[in-house]
């Protein structure tokens, strides 16, 4: 069976982007699984590869159907928009518009089916607001380039996976966003993503929004009743197994030893924290309710660490083996 055609977007050129691209395009497992077509800019990742000190052919293809996969080959739909002295570790507006425009030709590569999923290195969003495009991040970018209403980001580990009610909001906000038909869409389109991986009835663990999950109303106001629970009642009338709302201290615990196959967290940080003390290196950010397989490295664009030869290429293989894997089942 042929393997997917899977887009690889360079993200931030300034960041550690090209770097892990490389690492991960010339591991030789990565060719066992994936197609792999880096739409970014040839030159930039001829100078990652000398930066992590790997020999690499870098080729700049004209489309997809021009891409030839063999070892030691990178294939790069070049859209030539870095400047060549574009400093490492720096905020560009140059480099924000690029990263955009890649996101934007990937989204459309899949549009029309001439790619079977997309993996995105990291952005990072004050240079993409530099450049004018006020996105909060790749999430609501490609929900925006594929007319898609509504998404949800999820993070995988090999001990846990995580769907998000809210994302990149403030705190404040997340918990006034949260209400029943958010919550019940967003246990759907988990629900959805798992059994689409091979798990035909998932558990899934919903977390409260305050500590012990309210403790029977006595922390904050009774928003797991009033937001949480409606949805839980509905969900399960469906015969999706989803439980809670839990303390969220103890969810991810519970997952982590095999308890639940999904956990839903309210708000960002309340799912984000376990996860990357889980394992980051490991750690994929998917997108769940596109029409396209999206998945991301579970990490920024490090401009501490760019252009060092410093970045673990391992997040990007693991996006790019997800991607694969759920584009092949889909």
């Amino acid at each position: 069976m042929t393997t997917p055609l899977i887009a690889v977007t360079m993200g931030d050129g300034a960041g550690v982007g090209p770097e892990v691209i490389a690492g991960a395009l010339l591991d030789d497992a990565t060719s066992a699984r994936a197609r792999p077509i880096v739409v970014g800019d040839a030159e930039r990742l001829r100078t990652a590869a000398r930066i992590i000190g790997r020999e690499a052919r870098v080729v700049a293809v004209d489309s997809v159907d021009d891409a030839v996969f063999e070892p030691g080959r990178i294939n790069v739909l070049d859209l030539g928009l870095l400047p060549a002295d574009l400093a490492w570790g720096e905020v560009s507006p140059a480099a924000g518009e690029a990263a955009y425009q890649y996101i934007r030709v990937a989204a459309e590569l899949a549009a029309r089916h001439a790619v079977q999923g997309i993996c995105t290195a990291p952005l990072n969003k004050e240079a993409l607001h530099a450049a004018g495009h006020l996105f909060p991040g790749h999430t609501e970018l490609l929900a925006h380039l594929t007319g898609t209403e509504e998404v949800s980001m999820m993070l995988s580990t090999p001990s846990v996976k995580v769907v998000h009610v809210t994302t990149h909001i403030g705190l404040i906000d997340a918990v006034a966003k949260i209400e029943p038909g958010l919550v019940e869409r967003t246990v759907r389109r988990g629900n959805r993503a798992i059994t689409g991986s091979g798990i035909a009835h998932p558990r899934i663990g919903v977390c409260g929004i305050n500590p012990h999950a309210g403790e029977n109303g006595l922390f904050g106001h009774g928003e797991e009743e009033t937001k949480i629970v409606p949805a839980l009642e509905r969900l399960r009338a469906d015969g999706i197994d989803a439980r809670g709302p839990l303390p969220a201290d103890t969810a991810f615990f519970l997952a982590g030893r095999g308890d639940y196959d999904l956990i839903v967290a309210m708000y960002h940080d309340q799912g984000h924290g376990p996860v990357k003390v889980l394992g980051i290196e490991a750690g994929v950010n998917i997108t769940v309710g596109l029409p396209v397989i999206r998945t991301s490295v579970d990490h920024g664009t490090a401009f501490d660490i760019a252009g060092t030869g410093k970045a673990d290429p391992r997040s990007m293989a693991e996006a790019l083996r997800q991607a694969a894997e759920l584009s092949a089942a889909a």
